[in-house]
């Protein structure tokens, strides 16, 4: 099969399109004839950083998947040969990823791809939405009615994340850098829109909640991002992130009773622990992209053969929602 290989890691996406051998089916995954895939920016941090999880080199990157079955391993009762499926199922430690014209995939990844969805619509979806649905449902536990704050709500999880929490009635803010990008989050269902570069959180929680603060707010950029989402919550306030790698005074957590909690998406892919959760997350997904609530905003598509463009796209910061790679 045809696969992208990464040669080298560092700063330059150092990529090379190359024949390799398809994986041989083991017990409990599936092979999948790869459709497409996206990029996200742990892709690009397991590139340039190398982290403990990191693949061998020569390495096929490419975390999420959706293609149509091969094949099935022995155990496996949920899929079959010609099922079409979506999922976040490699691209690091010793499981290869889909930047390459099939994958092999642990099942309990996996889950039947939403018919009303393309395949490079369903390939945007996987990561973003197990990190969006794990915060906002699995620790915040929002409800409906709760007002919930979203940043960078136009960007892959925030995107996903505002959908989410309209879907079960939360009231949503969610914060952009522009007028353009405010249109859009709020195309995809935010109440009320926070331009982060023309109004200080204190002024816009002022504005928004009368200075009582969000109940949950949900933070997808860290460092002093993170501060000011201790200052946008309000008592007994749910404050959950995906960028903790930085040092925070926790005295606004104690004077409001604060609740902060971290997610890790990757961990059950490192550890091989609370894999079916993951597959249980992508089938209820599946469900509201098939009701019409929850629908990936893609802003270039790639082919196999751009894999660099696309990684230094992403990397540049201008892309807005998804970028993907197209397959087959």
């Amino acid at each position: 099969m045809k696969a992208q290989l990464l040669q080298t890691y560092g700063d330059t996406p150092d990529f090379r399109l190359a024949d390799t051998d398809v994986p041989a089916v083991k017990p409990g995954h599936v092979l999948v004839r790869v459709a497409a895939t996206s990029v996200n920016p742990i892709d690009i941090k397991i590139r340039k950083m190398k982290p403990a999880f990191a693949p061998a080199l020569p390495a096929i990157l490419g975390m999420d998947v959706a293609g149509t079955v091969e094949a099935v391993g022995e155990g496996v009762s949920c899929l079959k040969p010609g099922d079409e499926v979506f999922g976040c199922a490699g691209g690091l430690a010793d499981m290869p990823g889909a930047l390459a014209e099939y994958m092999l995939a642990d099942a309990r990844l996996m889950a039947l791809k939403p018919a009303n969805l393309t395949m490079a619509q369903a390939a945007a979806l996987p990561l973003v939405t197990i990190t969006a649905w794990d915060a906002l449902f699995d620790r915040a536990r929002i409800k409906a009615g709760q007002f919930v704050l979203i940043h960078a709500g136009t960007g892959g999880v925030g995107h996903v994340a505002v959908q989410l929490a309209k879907s079960c009635g939360a009231r949503v803010a969610a914060t952009v850098s522009s007028a353009t990008k405010g249109e859009l989050a709020r195309s995809l269902g935010a109440d009320e829109i926070i331009n982060y570069r023309e109004e200080k959180p204190e002024e816009y929680v002022a504005r928004l909640t009368g200075r009582r603060g969000f109940d949950v707010v949900f933070d997808t950029v860290g460092g002093a991002n993170l501060d000011a989402s201790f200052l946008a919550a309000g008592p007994g306030g749910v404050v959950v992130s995906t960028n903790t790698r930085s040092t925070h005074d926790l005295s606004p957590l104690h004077a409001k009773a604060l609740t902060l909690s971290v997610v890790f998406m990757l961990l059950p892919l490192i550890t091989g622990q609370g894999r079916k959760r993951h597959g249980e997350i992508m089938a209820q997904a599946a469900a509201l992209a098939h009701g019409g609530k929850l629908r990936p905003h893609l802003d270039r598509t790639f082919s196999l053969e751009d894999i660099a463009k696309a990684h230094d796209f992403l990397d540049s910061g201008r892309a807005v929602g998804k970028v993907v790679i197209q397959v087959a």
